[in-house]
């Protein structure tokens, strides 16, 4: 079952500094309330916003990067719960906002969990690890998923992710009309690069993409400590769909909602019908249609 249109909120979301679970609890259950009022049936939080809980478990914790990974790791659980709960109240889908978990070996990966407002969870580890989370010590999971919900099928590239266009091919390849992209970017240039990458895949794929991001400053936290960035909501650039490919976009490090309503049965036509093909295309560079793409060396000295 696919939606033919659904209403879609990314979060610009600002980690702050609760002094309790309490605190942190009743900011969650405000943004959602917030969200859900604008009438969105999925919100998407970004990548770390989890470690806005270190916070409140002491300087102890918060100011020493393991620390931090290990015990927000051991709130994962609890935390979903409680997206579980509003999710349920206001009849929503919910993007948790990432945060580390532990493996069986003890190892962390960067997971995020998309809710539903029945109680179910669907689970996606980010793949490939910037330099810094290397340095963590956080680790690469090793499988995409697809989740079939009311909505339609949902994928999640987190951040860094969403830069790699094959893990996207296979997502789209795999049925998915919504990727997710949740991000947590230090720097303008790094908001720039996944908001680039978002834009890339949903042209490639005739999917929408969704990027929500982290945003402000935590100076309290070697984690999160400057959060650059704005929520997008992107389609492929096509005339009656969008001339700009861009859906709806936040204002860049405001803390705010950006909504918009997709109309997934357009895109589902426009890979058909639309002014090119990329969707179908795509295997013409693979070799599935005469192409050489050996690549030679012409000398113009």
């Amino acid at each position: 079952m696919t939606a033919a249109r659904i209403r879609v909120a990314a979060a610009q979301y600002p980690i702050d500094k609760p002094a309790t679970c309490a605190e942190w609890q009743a900011k969650i259950a405000a943004w959602v309330e917030r969200g859900a009022t604008d009438g969105a049936q999925l919100l998407v939080f970004p990548e770390y916003a989890a470690i806005e809980q270190a916070a409140f478990l002491g300087p102890e914790v918060y100011g020493d990067l393991q620390a931090t990974l290990a015990r927000v790791a051991e709130l994962a659980a609890e935390r979903i719960a409680y997206h579980q709960q509003l999710a349920s109240r206001y009849g929503v889908h919910i993007l948790v906002g990432s945060g580390p978990m532990r493996c069986a070996d003890g190892a962390f990966v960067n997971a995020a969990q998309l809710v539903t407002p029945q109680g179910r969870v669907g689970v996606q580890e980010k793949l490939i690890m910037t330099p810094f989370e290397r340095e963590w010590g956080v680790r690469g999971g090793t499988r995409l998923r697809v989740f079939e919900t009311v909505l339609g099928r949902i994928a999640v590239l987190i951040c860094y992710d969403s830069e790699f266009p094959l893990l996207a091919r296979a997502l789209a390849e795999a049925g998915a009309q919504m990727i997710l992209v949740p991000s947590c970017t230090e720097r303008a240039s790094g908001y720039h690069r996944v908001r680039v990458g978002a834009q890339a895949r949903a042209l490639e794929n005739t999917v929408v993409t969704v990027q929500s991001s982290t945003v402000g400053g935590a100076p309290w936290s070697p984690a999160v400590d400057c959060n650059v960035g704005a929520a997008g909501i992107f389609l492929p650039p096509e005339h009656g769909v969008s001339e700009t490919g861009v859906l709806a976009l936040g204002v860049l490090d405001a803390a705010q909602w950006v909504s918009a309503t997709v109309d997934l049965a357009a895109l589902r036509r426009l890979r058909v019908s639309g002014e090119m093909h990329n969707f179908e295309d795509w295997n013409i560079q693979l070799g599935a249609a005469p192409l050489d793409k050996t690549v030679g060396l012409v000398s113009l000295i």
